[in-house]
């Protein structure tokens, strides 16, 4: 491999609370500690494919450490081995364009930003010889080989603050109160807010529930004294021998399930057992919307900073990791086409367990 000179960056997938602290600190080590060229892709992988590269600055990346989601933007309907041109025609196979985009504008390497899906992404272009250096990104923290990726902890915050604020309206009303989070697979989100919560049932796609059980905990906290009931539930969470619950397939993208309403679901089938009214919120996009909480802030300008050392180390086709409460970094293939899902047998869940959290099973 030749000596790195330009490099480019990109942040694939959803949005996320601390993107623009992992492009600031790749962007600011690159040009003021290595003297490197650096270019912003937008987009993501659809700016590779529709070469939408333009060069960054130091400018171009001050005042953005608290701003949330990306400035280079994203997508995460552009694989480019299944790329559409338009939604009439079949989909073909497009990275030979994106290899002459690489080419084009001569960059030596890729950060790519985000989760599972773009690490596979990533996976396909390593393959084909090009220096990719990982950044995992999600609010669902399942990327697989870290313990923890930035975003997640505001995503947390957010859910929590909304399990709080739901508290008082349930106590007022005796009512039973779910929130649903997101996660899709991970129940990451839903176990940490609804422990920080002190949520009374906690439901996870890990754990399979049972709506019987379920009802029997609402029932049973009326009998001691407690006429309300907080449930912190994932949009992942599926009762025994049942499926998840899908809010709509969006065909043109590479994961083309959007899970969603478990929520109400679950509290429609509490009030209708048990008679206790019920009543569900979904929080959605909010989750991963607006100013990073400092951690994620600090975490992004961690990762971002170890990404740039590992390329000028001479580093190919490593993802930056945390391990414990260091950074460290694993090849990207393990992480690709993989999820960090919550065990049964967690150390959290077991605590959660013990204070007397039910996970409806």
């Amino acid at each position: 491999m030749g000596k790195i000179q330009r490099i480019g960056i990109l942040t694939g997938g959803g949005d996320c609370p601390g993107l623009n602290a992992v492009i600031r600190a790749v962007t600011k080590t690159a040009i003021f500690h290595h003297q490197l060229e650096v270019f912003g892709i937008e987009d993501g992988f659809l700016g590779l494919i529709e070469n939408r590269i333009r060069q960054l600055t130091p400018l171009d990346v001050s005042n953005i450490l608290t701003l949330g989601g990306t400035i280079l933007g994203s997508s995460n309907k552009a694989d480019p081995t299944r790329w559409r041109d338009t939604p009439e025609h079949d989909p073909c196979d497009v990275t030979d364009r994106c290899l002459h985009h690489i080419e084009q504008h001569r960059l030596d390497a890729l950060v790519c930003i985000g989760g599972d899906g773009t690490m596979s992404g990533a996976a396909n272009f390593i393959h084909l010889g090009v220096n990719c250096v990982g950044v995992p990104k999600t609010i669902d923290n399942d990327v697989h080989g870290t313990d923890v990726t930035f975003g997640f902890g505001t995503a947390v915050t957010v859910a929590t603050d909304a399990l709080d604020r739901v508290h008082t309206t349930a106590a007022s009303h005796h009512r039973a109160m779910v929130v649903e989070v997101m996660g899709r697979n991970a129940g990451w989100i839903a176990l940490h807010a609804g422990v920080a919560s002190g949520a009374d049932v906690i439901l996870l796609p890990e754990i399979p529930y049972d709506i019987d059980k379920v009802c029997q905990r609402v029932v049973e906290r009326g009998q001691y004294g407690k006429r309300f009931t907080i449930l912190s539930i994932s949009e992942g969470a599926r009762p025994v021998g049942g499926g998840q619950v899908v809010a709509q397939v969006v065909k043109d993208s590479p994961d083309p399930i959007r899970l969603g309403g478990v929520g109400k679901v679950v509290a429609d089938q509490i009030q209708a057992k048990t008679g206790i009214e019920a009543r569900a919120t979904v929080l959605g996009y909010v989750q991963r919307g607006g100013t990073p909480i400092p951690a994620d802030r600090v975490l992004g300008t961690e990762f971002g900073h170890a990404a740039i050392e590992l390329l000028m180390s001479g580093a190919q086709s490593r993802l930056v990791v945390m391990k414990g409460r260091t950074v460290t970094d694993i090849p990207i293939l393990d992480a690709a086409n993989k999820q960090r899902l919550v065990p049964v047998d967690h150390p959290l869940v077991e605590a959660a367990r013990d204070v007397g959290t039910d996970f409806g099973d």
